[in-house]
């Protein structure tokens, strides 16, 4: 009796051990949720998978904090900023690379190199102070793309002050970085999202496109407004917003936007007051917005007329000061 048994149980366990293999083929994923802080802000990421990969997200978002966050002490574009010897990773060469070619297009309203004006204006992650004429202009000599290359793995600067600051397109590139690192993973249903930067692909919990709110443009220091300009139906395609309504302050009377515009080295007066992109990457839809708010209306359907891979949602302000919207054509289907 206990020999049959020595033999029936190998047996048994095999058997449960196959059920157990197809019960989990069997079984439908389930749609996950993880959040939390980086750089400074939110992220939400929302994936239908079988695999639990909350790890690999925090792995993916400390490994862009430790290369392209100013905050971080110990990061590679702090180490750049601060004329230190470093060796670059691919994600600051890819996104510095990125940078120049965006600045080309928009013949320089986007330069992550604006850093030194915005920290004088009081939005950096330097202590800012209300810049007189003559030190913005002082601190126009050491802006400009033209005037850093990367060589040799090694960024060479024209002055030693130049500052680099990738805020406005990092986030979007992290957003593009934890997508591929789901799709990798087989995952064809997510939405990620940080700061208000997204891409959203295959459909929602519901079986649904994702859907998008574009927040009103009123002014919200506080970010306690949650009124919606319109919904976008988005699959398979990245957002970004970008727009001064949020991120600004008052002296003297007089409103000062975070958006800075690196020729003139002074807050822009643009009449866009929220741009909306929406792209094939996140970074490029994160560093065009912003772009759009330095180069105003005109200006920004020129640079959308030469893309048509990007689609565009602007709300600016009248004569009057009433608010407008216009769309790229396609858009509103």
């Amino acid at each position: 009796m206990n020999k049959r048994i020595t033999y029936i149980l190998p047996i048994v366990v095999v058997a449960f051990a196959v059920l157990a293999a197809f019960a989990t083929l069997g079984h439908a994923p389930e749609y996950m949720k993880v959040s939390g802080m980086v750089f400074g802000t939110s992220y939400n990421v929302t994936y239908e998978s079988n695999e639990e990969l909350h790890d690999e997200i925090k792995a993916v978002l400390d490994s862009i904090n430790n290369s392209l966050s100013p905050f971080n002490e110990k990061s590679i574009i702090a180490a750049v900023n601060e004329n230190r010897d470093v060796k670059l990773d691919d994600m600051f060469t890819e996104v510095f690379q990125l940078a120049r070619k965006v600045n080309e297009d928009t013949d320089g309203a986007f330069d992550i190199t604006v850093a030194p004006l915005v920290n004088a204006w009081g939005f950096g992650f330097k202590n800012g102070f209300m810049p007189t004429d003559s030190q913005v202009d002082s601190l126009l000599d050491i802006v400009g793309m033209q005037k850093v290359t990367l060589e040799g793995g090694k960024i060479r600067k024209a002055d030693p002050r130049m500052m680099l600051d990738c805020s406005a397109i990092a986030k979007g590139y992290a957003v593009d970085r934890i997508a591929k690192m789901l799709s990798a993973h087989g995952v064809k249903n997510m939405m990620v999202e940080i700061g208000g930067e997204i891409v959203a692909h295959g459909k929602n919990g519901n079986g649904k496109v994702w859907r998008i709110g574009v927040t009103k443009p009123y002014d919200d220091t506080l970010s306690v407004n949650t009124e919606l300009q319109t919904v976008l139906s988005l699959t398979d395609v990245a957002m970004a917003t970008s727009g001064n309504y949020r991120n600004f302050y008052y002296k003297d009377g007089k409103k000062y936007a975070h958006t800075i515009d690196p020729k003139s080295g002074r807050p822009v007066q643009q009449s866009i007051l929220s741009a909306t992109v929406v792209a094939p990457s996140c970074a490029i839809a994160d560093a065009y917005a912003t772009s759009f708010m330095v180069m105003g209306l005109k200006r920004a359907k020129e640079i959308l007329s030469r893309h048509p891979e990007m689609k565009a949602y602007l709300i600016y302000a009248g004569e009057n000061g009433e608010n407008h919207v216009w769309s790229s054509p396609g858009l509103e289907n």
